[in-house]
């Protein structure tokens, strides 16, 4: 889905720990464990929404004694990170994560991987339009399970757009657990829970094109 940045040399600052990035990984993570931990069900899904090399889902997974029980599904279009995530995958022996080559913008890729326990929108709202951020959001009843877990990230560069999201989600029913805004950096990490209603899928939708 890249129009202009390289997006396989944008995953070169994870390698150094004190990055942005890698400080941004490491709350996705935690993220992640705790939605684990605070889930007991012997089976569970998750969705990736333009999942790069899957670093998130994928680190976590991989180092959890019990990551079998999730069915991870990560959709992303960058051929080379696609590459890279598969690889990842192999290496991990990860048999219950697939790594699917699509358009996360166009609604038809999520047929038959929704609905969602975990929705995981890393990297996603901070390079769409305004408009395509609350298209989205207001899309999310068709990803979530009930008390789907929802992950995003946004930078809180000006113009902050972080409140407006926060009030999206709210209206489109999902309910703030934490909001990760640490200083010194721009970057930001919220975790919603889904308490509304789920909508059937309308896949000749599109949610969103990147612009980065």
């Amino acid at each position: 889905m890249a129009v202009g940045r390289d997006w396989l040399a944008w995953h070169e600052s994870y390698d150094d720990e004190t990055s942005p990035l890698a400080r941004r990984l490491r709350f996705i993570q935690q993220a992640i464990g705790r939605w684990l931990d605070e889930r007991p069900d012997a089976r569970l899904t998750a969705l990736s929404v333009c999942a790069g090399q899957g670093h998130d889902v994928l680190g976590v997974l991989a180092e959890r004694p019990d990551g079998s029980r999730v069915r991870a599904t990560l959709l992303e279009s960058d051929p080379r990170n696609v590459a890279a995530a598969r690889a990842a995958v192999e290496r991990a022996a990860l048999a219950n994560v697939a790594i699917v080559d699509a358009d996360a913008g166009d609604l038809a890729a999520y047929v038959g991987l929704v609905p969602a326990d975990l929705i995981l929108m890393a990297g996603v709202f901070g390079n769409i339009s305004d408009d395509d951020v609350h298209r989205t959001i207001e899309a999310l009843p068709m990803l979530c399970a009930p008390d789907a877990t929802v992950i995003w990230t946004r930078s809180r560069r000006a113009p902050d757009l972080t409140p407006a999201v926060r009030r999206w989600l709210g209206e489109s029913g999902l309910l703030e657990q934490v909001f990760h805004a640490p200083d010194g950096v721009l970057f930001s990490v919220g975790v919603h829970q889904f308490a509304g209603v789920p909508h059937a899928l309308r896949p000749q939708a599109r949610l969103f094109r990147f612009i980065r």
